[in-house]
């Protein structure tokens, strides 16, 4: 199927002002709809600086020249400064996303504390970080999300049974191939897994001569091999909603041309025959270009 689900990460503040309203001009221009997963609550990307021993970190921040993507100001927040609440001082970006008819969901509530540290949590800790992210989201939405997304693919195995309990049909919290009904450690779940298919820009700017001149045809190159239900591709506000948007405008173009339709993560799961869903396990793995272990749909 040459189809492809634009799913958008908003981890920060600036993400969320600035790189949400220049995608949705962008969208717009190609006739497209996207489905946004928002940082709903305080944006404390400085603390990020803990993961500065874990494996990878270090040549991902110089491949990536993370300081011009970000900027100073956003990298010390929650370091010297408090991190801004996103829900609170950018909820009207939000509403203007719905509006535009976009899908709006959840990506987390605190983007650094979950990715670093949901992995080794307790159900108590899990379930307090999903229900003040779902709670700042209907705040500042004034409506209930259909879907969630893990920030970082990061996960434990109380994520997959609180998701459906908390009424998800459907999350992206992990890399992988197809849609699934997941299984973690014991934990089964009914909400389906439509996992991220295709490299991030991040994962792969810096390495084997790729670049922000021709990063983008990595992924549409990757895109065209054939899925039974498409690819799901994972962009950021911060990278293709900023200095990195020529990249995303190039790559809807050639998308375009090359006759792929575009679909919201809504739109993909309504498609689906839920009965011929296979039952996959999540397990962890290293993915090229990233630091630490991800959540990924075990082949």
């Amino acid at each position: 199927m040459k189809q492809v689900v634009l799913k958008v990460d908003v981890d920060t503040y600036l993400g969320t002002l600035h790189g949400v309203p220049a995608l949705l001009e962008l969208f717009e221009r190609f006739n497209v709809k996207a489905s946004f997963l928002f940082s709903v609550g305080p944006d404390n990307t400085g603390r990020a600086i803990r993961r500065v021993f874990r494996k990878g970190f270090l040549q991902k921040v110089g491949r990536t020249s993370v300081v011009s993507h970000y900027g100073f100001r956003t990298l010390m927040n929650g370091v010297l400064k408090p991190g801004p609440h996103i829900g609170k001082k950018a909820a009207f970006v939000m509403r203007c996303v719905a509006a535009a008819g976009h899908e709006v969901g959840i990506h987390c509530y605190d983007h650094v504390r979950w990715q670093d540290f949901v992995a080794a949590k307790d159900l108590k800790w899990t379930q307090r970080e999903m229900d003040k992210a779902l709670g700042a989201f209907k705040d500042a939405v004034r409506m209930s999300p259909q879907t969630i997304g893990a920030a970082g693919w990061q996960i434990n195995r109380f994520v997959i049974a609180l998701e459906e309990q908390m009424g998800f049909s459907y999350a992206s919290d992990v890399r992988g191939r197809e849609p699934f009904f997941p299984s973690m450690e014991g934990v089964s779940s009914n909400c389906v897994q439509l996992p991220t298919t295709l490299p991030t820009l991040d994962e792969i700017i810096g390495s084997d001569g790729i670049d922000s001149s021709n990063c983008w045809e990595t992924i549409l190159e990757k895109s065209r091999e054939q899925l039974p239900h498409g690819h799901v591709y994972t962009l950021h506000a911060e990278l293709e909603g900023m200095k990195l948007i020529p990249v995303m405008e190039k790559l809807l173009e050639q998308w375009t041309l090359s006759g792929f339709e575009f679909a919201t993560l809504e739109q993909l799961h309504a498609s689906l025959d839920h009965s011929t869903l296979p039952k996959r396990e999540i397990t962890w793995d290293e993915v090229d270009g990233r630091s630490g272990l991800l959540a990924v749909q075990a082949t």
